[in-house]
């Protein structure tokens, strides 16, 4: 090509890479495609899509494009993307747009930009959720960077994304790297709700017997309702699918072994640093890496005892109260998300729009639920809202099912069955309306052991005592 005619370069052909620019493509934009592994480039090349250019190296990707240039980056976190970066440093041109679409840390996203700010090179760190299906479908994009930079690739992003109600599940999220930190923490609710899932299946399946069959049914039945989400939805469908060496259904055949690749963890560990807790999402990652303990796992069924698995009576009030007490729970995640967000916001100088962070999780994403219009909402009533469980909508949804989420976790108790995430929304729902915390009693010890000293109820000031004599 002699005349630049792209209207933006895709680096990293993968899964997601190739299927955002298929997705591009139908809607009318040229894309210049370019994958350090030529086989990657022969099978986007392979679909023989007019508006698809697939190039040999970056020279010929960026010649490729009309000005200001617009890369986007779908390659690894981490060394990856610095790798390519600096490649392409010395032949950008003032004006020219950098994209990083991967899971990168928010902390790499500053760096990157102050780095290529110098050369007078935008970069917008970009959240991209929806797995292969939302890439090329539609998905939920989460965008931070330079207003300016983020207007070039507007129409874009809208065009390919998920739309829900007319509304694209885009939108401009902050300065900086607003838009992976939100990816983040998205990550990070994601995890919550999937440990969730994850107890409810445990004890549906341990505790009551139920088949893959009667799991699959009541998954579906759930989702159909006010459960309704993507996770439910592709929980349901899991359970029916055959496995073609057994014959039997795959779910039995898979090691109860859950990797990480960081993003619900890194939301974990900045939540600490904002002292905005989220005990829920801590939760999840920790049932990840416990569950990676197989060998340890092992050695401790064989030494530590449990109760008996008795069974119950009421077995179908029992599934009622576990939908109410997923339900609950699920909230409880997603609050704890947003309440991160408002203190980041704070922190970062995001300015983030939490309420249209809400709108467009509502699709395209992974953590799309139907709750999600009920937390959009309690936005709109106050845009400043500390935590969506100070809406008196949520708070009374919440409420209403604080009695199945503690017959559940009594139940899960008595069965020996863990359930470390319904657990810790309970405990966490129970912190925040308590009238007291027993933290006066760490107060004292701390004093007691360092004199870190302890602050009274009944008088301004700090104070020490010596506790011994």
């Amino acid at each position: 090509m002699t005349t630049p005619q792209c209207d933006l370069g895709m680096i990293g052909l993968g899964v997601m890479g190739s299927n955002l620019v298929l997705n591009m493509a139908d809607h009318g934009f040229t894309i210049a495609g370019y994958d350090a592994q030529a086989e990657k480039g022969e099978a986007l090349r392979a679909q023989q899509h007019p508006r698809v250019r697939v190039v040999d190296n970056l020279p010929e990707l960026l010649a490729a494009l009309k000005p200001p240039r617009r890369v986007m980056l779908m390659v690894p976190a981490g060394k990856p993307v610095d790798s390519v970066i600096q490649t392409l440093l010395p032949q950008h041109a003032p004006g020219d747009i950098v994209i990083d679409g991967g899971n990168s840390h928010f902390t790499d996203t500053n760096a990157r930009q102050q780095q290529l700010a110098a050369q007078q090179v935008d970069f917008l760190g970009v959240g991209i959720s929806g797995g292969e299906e939302g890439a090329r479908r539609g998905p939920c994009i989460m965008p931070g960077g330079a207003p300016a930079a983020y207007r070039q690739v507007q129409a874009i992003f809208e065009a390919i994304a998920a739309h829900v109600a007319d509304e694209p599940c885009v939108t401009y999220l902050g300065p900086g790297s607003a838009g992976h930190y939100v990816k983040m923490v998205h990550n990070g609710i994601e995890y919550g709700v999937m440990e969730i899932i994850a107890e409810s299946y445990d004890l549906l399946k341990r505790g009551l017997g139920f088949t893959n069959d009667a799991l699959q049914a009541l998954y579906a039945e759930w989702s159909a309702a006010e459960l309704n989400g993507f996770l439910l939805e592709i929980t349901a469908t899991i359970f029916q699918k055959q496995d073609p060496l057994t014959g039997g259904r795959l779910i039995d055949q898979i090691r109860d072994v859950a990797r990480q690749k960081g993003t619900g963890m890194w939301a974990s560990q900045d939540a600490m640093s904002l002292h905005a807790p989220v005990p829920l999402i801590d939760t999840a990652v920790e049932m990840r890496d416990l569950s990676a303990l197989e060998s340890e796992r092992n050695t401790a069924r064989k030494l530590l005892g449990g109760p008996a698995m008795a069974p119950i009576a009421k077995r179908a009030a029992f599934v009622g109260q576990l939908r109410g007490a997923v339900y609950g729970a699920m909230l409880l995640a997603y609050a704890q998300g947003m309440r991160q967000l408002y203190a980041a916001s704070a922190t970062y100088h995001y300015a983030l729009p939490l309420g249209r962070i809400a709108r467009i999780w509502r699709g395209g994403c992974i953590i799309r639920a139907s709750l999600l219009e009920k937390i959009s909402a309690a936005y709109e009533h106050d845009a400043q809202l500390v935590n969506p469980l100070f809406d008196g909508d949520i708070a009374r949804e919440v409420t209403a099912r604080q009695q199945d989420l503690r017959a559940v976790v009594a139940q899960a108790a008595q069965w020996g069955i863990p359930t470390a995430a319904l657990s810790s929304a309970l405990a966490y729902y129970d912190a925040l309306r308590s009238p007291s915390l027993p933290t006066n009693l760490i107060q004292a010890q701390r004093d007691f052991f360092g004199a870190h000293t302890y602050e009274r109820i009944d008088r301004e000031g700090v104070f020490h005592t010596e506790w011994e004599g």
